[in-house]
């Protein structure tokens, strides 16, 4: 990633984190879910390593090629399960990791292919398709955030609330923070390119 160091770093820990966490949650007793939370800690780890400053470490040519086959891989595991699933279930979630694992794809692409890795501003990637990746995923953080804001509050159970029980790989409010938070850094690393 170009752009403030600060700002990779800050990245690499938000998108690492945000990895770990899927981790977790893939301990889940719902199978929907495990399989979502691995789809998403392969993308968490992945931006991670994609977010790196460049002053820091230039990955070797190789790495890009990596890239583009794990992100194509999860590309095509998500088309096969939003085929696979009926159509009511395949709604929302799995259209949104398509984008976001061709987003990868296209960002790792651009990148293999400019001039010695390093990107110009304004000159690499095909404009349009990076606006229209921006757009999309401003939008999909603005209402994944407001999801994320309560309702109502519910002052009488001591704020136990539904999810008391439930285990980490379990809280639908977390597994929509981690979502938010890939999706932020998404936008980070798309304004850089």
């Amino acid at each position: 990633m170009h752009g403030p160091a600060s700002l990779g770093w800050l990245l690499v820990a938000l998108c690492a984190a945000t990895g770990a966490y899927c981790l977790l949650r893939m301990r889940s007793a719902d199978e929907e879910q495990r399989r979502a939370a691995g789809g998403e800690a392969v993308m968490g780890f992945g931006m991670a390593a994609m977010a790196v400053p460049a002053g820091v470490f230039t990955p070797p040519g190789w790495a890009w090629p990596v890239y583009l086959t794990v992100f194509g891989a999860a590309a095509a595991h998500s088309l096969w399960t939003m085929r696979s699933l009926s159509t009511a279930r395949a709604g929302g979630h799995h259209l949104h990791h398509l984008v976001g694992t061709l987003a990868m794809v296209y960002m790792a692409a651009v990148t293999a292919l400019s001039p010695s890795h390093v990107h110009a501003h304004g000159s690499s990637g095909v404009p349009l398709l990076t606006g229209a990746l921006l757009v999309y995923f401003a939008v999909y953080v603005l209402t994944s955030g407001a999801r994320l804001v309560p309702v109502g509050v519910d002052s009488g159970a001591g704020g136990g609330g539904s999810a008391s029980g439930a285990g980490w790989g379990d809280r639908p409010e977390l597994a929509r923070a981690c979502r938010l938070s890939m999706g932020i850094g998404m936008l980070a690393m798309l304004i850089t390119m």
